[in-house]
């Protein structure tokens, strides 16, 4: 009975192990979508950037702040999760550009 249970055991275990790698190869397929190598690539798809649905762009001196980016929270998080440095003022707007 103890051999039986221990093998019960080491299939669940494997089955559990086995489907783990399915369930994570679609969320890096969609972050592969959104990877660009700089904001020039993402300017080609956002000519004005992308940015949270609330964000603003920050700005200093009398420069006016662009107000032109793609909106959408979703697209934004996708965008800064796989590439973190286009956000380098951490304003909520990536590759702001007027």
């Amino acid at each position: 009975m103890p051999s039986r249970l221990r093998t019960s055991v080491l299939t669940l275990t494997a089955l559990a192990v086995a489907t783990v790698p399915v369930a994570v190869a679609p969320s890096q397929a969609d972050a592969a979508g959104y990877r660009y190598k700089n904001c020039t690539a993402l300017h080609k798809k956002y000519p004005h950037g992308v940015g949270k649905s609330g964000a603003k762009d920050r700005v200093r001196g009398k420069t006016k702040p662009v107000t032109t980016f793609k909106r959408s929270t979703k697209i934004y998080k996708a965008v800064v999760k796989a590439n973190k440095r286009l956000d380098a003022d951490k304003d909520g707007v990536a590759c702001e550009k007027r």
